[in-house]
Parts: structure tokens; C-alpha cells; sequence
């Protein structure tokens, strides 16, 4: 038994309110809204099997679990964080995100996706859904940051204009992506 992963709370009034101050964004295909405890028994894989190998991966179940609360309190404590991207029947397929995790010199965009959901354009399409809100809030002032090897998140960062700065201070096999205002020079 996961006792933390509870969907009752004797809060449920505060997290309602909450949840509505968070966007939702919806695109072609998909939805993007705040994270909900139900949808942790289908995102736990992606921190803790094997895939999670570019995102400083695979974790314990404790720090991946962690991690989650990280990225969904963003939202309190900068006014941005995860969003869960869900289809439109609601399956969840994954998180786009602009948050700001420790040792990160800037926000990050990024998008971590079930096994799934791959291969279908979908971290493309919630990652440009989700930029016009990084833009609204940092100018060019957030990146994304890319392990080594993650070639599909390269081709996204690229296909979003993405471009290459440099490399992450805490790790040289991680590589920097900007993204110019449209018209801007790179």
C-alpha cells in the first residue's frame, strides 16, 4: 500500500481553488492540466526504469516521487511548473514543463514522456502549446537541458528552433538549447 498516493483530502477545497488558477491547454490532440496523484502510477516509470537514463535516471520510487512533488510545486512557488498532457479520451501520456529545478541556471522547458507516447509527435506539440508561456514569463531567458544520447529530444528542441548554447555547468554531457523570440537572431 502507497498511502501518500491518496486522491481523498480533507483539503479538497483548497487544491480545487488552486487547480483553477493553473492553465489548461488544449491543442489538435491533447490536453495540458495540473498534475493529479491519480496520474503518478503511470508517470512513475518514466523516472524510475531504465528510460529515465537522460534525466538523471533510473531513481529510487522515493526520489522519483520527489521529484514530481518538485515540479508540481512550481506552481506555488513561481507561478509556473508540470503540466500532465493527456489525450483528449484523458489518457495521461506524459509532462511538458517550464520549471526551475536546483542547479538549473535557467527554467527549463522539457517534456518526459510514457513509452507510449513516443514517436507520435506528441512532445512537440504540448512543448510548442506550452511556449508561448515561456516566452510570456522569461523572453528568452529559459532552455532546455538535453543529456547526451537523447537524440528525439534533440528533434524536438530543434523542430521548436531550439539552438544549441552550450553545455550545462553541472555536466558536460548535457547540452544547452535556447529558444529565440520568432525574428530574433540565434
Amino acid at each position: 500500500m502507497r498511502p501518500w498516493l491518496n486522491t481523498v483530502s480533507p483539503a479538497s477545497d483548497q487544491m480545487a481553488a488552486l487547480a483553477a488558477t493553473v492553465p489548461v491547454i488544449e491543442t489538435e490532440r491533447l490536453v495540458l492540466r495540473l498534475p493529479r496523484i491519480s496520474d503518478w502510477p503511470v508517470l512513475e516509470p518514466i523516472f524510475t526504469t531504465d528510460r529515465a537514463i537522460h534525466i538523471g535516471g533510473p531513481m529510487s520510487a522515493e526520489d522519483a516521487w520527489l521529484d514530481f512533488n518538485q515540479l508540481v510545486a512550481g506552481w506555488i512557488l513561481r507561478g509556473h511548473g508540470a503540466l500532465t498532457i493527456c489525450d483528449k479520451t484523458g489518457e495521461v501520456l506524459g509532462l511538458v514543463l517550464l520549471g526551475h529545478e536546483y542547479g538549473d541556471p535557467q527554467p527549463e522547458l522539457g517534456w518526459p514522456l510514457i513509452d507510449s507516447a513516443k514517436g507520435r509527435g506528441i512532445a512537440t506539440e504540448a512543448a510548442r502549446a506550452l511556449l508561448p508561456m515561456c516566452r510570456d514569463i522569461y523572453g528568452d531567458g529559459f532552455a532546455s537541458y538535453i543529456a547526451d544520447g537523447n537524440d528525439a529530444s534533440v528533434r524536438v528542441a530543434e523542430k521548436l528552433g531550439g539552438a544549441k548554447t552550450g553545455t550545462h555547468p553541472l555536466g558536460a554531457h548535457v547540452a544547452v538549447y535556447h529558444y529565440k523570440q520568432e525574428g530574433a537572431a540565434q
